[in-house]
């Protein structure tokens, strides 16, 4: 741990200090310095003290979970060019784990962080309990958790209102105690974004799965930084949401070419595909094929019931599951998550 001590007296640590881990990906700058900007990027140490402020920078504006020994400690707004901002203060100053995760996606910015500061005598430990599973999800605005927070369905999307923590993919990650990362967009297809006016997109999700930024298309992710136990894949729904819906070839070569790139990079590590509603019959077809082509006994295909929330109360904004909804997306999936994976569920009836 290589510090600095500023004017004030407080102690200063790089962002790339040794003491932090983070989860997700990230890039290192030359001066220590770390940047990121996909949606649940989360940072974990434990802290003494009683106070942590962190110095970045942020190309937009996102909001950020603190959690202090597993409890939400705030929601911190993040924005402007080498700012310092207070993370962590009213605690006592024994050492406490801290948890800091991106609720916000890539599109609202790129986070920066350059220092950790803390109070004098103040230090970071290495948490050193951590989860041993890994999942990666790769998805759209419900993997990032898009109006998780909204109180109706009328109401607009904002920034305030995103919580990927709140999503289906945070709360299976949790249930199994994994860690995780969410490589999502709201919008995005396999083929075809949403609202598109042609039927094959210029870069979708299996374009930007490759990617070490969500918006940054050029710098590409170093595959070997990280191995997940399990792939879960939750797109289709925006290829689908408008009429100029693609063909069934060119559906099927899109999501072929996606989970051949796991396979380069991941070998032969489950990976399961959720299929919107059974409503959404065409696109059921068109994974049923996909899933014949690939004759992968590592593919599995899940498909969301009908009716599985209902349009009022499981909604937030513009139409996506509240909290509420996010959880029954959850709980369908974890029974088939258990057999996959054979972790097994929670005893619940025992005393």
């Amino acid at each position: 741990m290589l510090q600095e001590t500023n004017a004030q007296g407080k102690v200063c640590l790089k962002g790339n200090d040794s003491n932090i881990s983070y989860v997700g990906r990230t890039e290192i700058q030359g001066d220590g310095a770390v940047s990121f900007d996909w949606t649940g990027t989360y940072l974990r140490t434990k802290l003494s003290g009683g106070e942590l402020s962190i110095r970045l920078s942020d190309t937009g504006i996102n909001y950020y979970n603190v959690f202090v020994d597993g409890l939400l400690h705030k929601v911190v707004k993040v924005f402007g060019k080498d700012t310092l901002i207070n993370f962590v203060s009213g605690i006592d100053k024994g050492f406490h784990r801290i948890l800091i995760q991106k609720r916000t996606e890539g599109e609202w910015g790129q986070t920066t962080i350059h220092q950790f500061v803390l109070p004098q005598g103040g230090q970071l430990k290495r948490e050193m309990n951590i989860p041993l599973r890994h999942i990666e999800f790769i998805g759209n605005s419900l993997t990032c958790g898009f109006g998780t927070e909204g109180k109706d369905r009328s109401e607009p999307y904002k920034a305030e209102t995103e919580n990927c923590n709140l999503s289906y993919a945070a709360i299976i990650s949790r249930y199994f105690n994994a860690d995780y990362t969410f490589i999502a967009h709201s919008g995005r297809g396999v083929v075809r974004n949403y609202g598109d006016s042609v039927r094959v997109s210029a870069v979708t999700m299996k374009d930007r799965m490759l990617n070490t930024f969500d918006i940054n298309l050029e710098k590409k992710w170093n595959f070997k930084a990280y191995k997940p136990d399990l792939v879960v894949i939750n797109l289709g729904s925006n290829d689908f949401s408008t009429d100029l819906y693609p063909l069934e070839e060119e559906f099927i070569h899109a999501y072929k070419l996606l989970i051949s790139r796991l396979r380069t990079y991941y070998g032969n590590v489950p990976i399961l595909c959720i299929s919107p509603s059974i409503a959404q019959r065409q696109i059921i077809g068109y994974m049923e094929l996909l899933r014949q082509d690939l004759n992968d006994p590592q593919v599995y295909l899940f498909v969301f019931p009908e009716g599985l929330y209902n349009n009022t109360t499981d909604l937030g904004a513009v139409w996506h599951p509240n909290y509420k909804g996010q959880m029954k997306m959850a709980m369908s999936l974890v029974p088939y998550i258990s057999t996959i994976m054979n972790w097994p569920l929670k005893d619940l009836f025992t005393k």
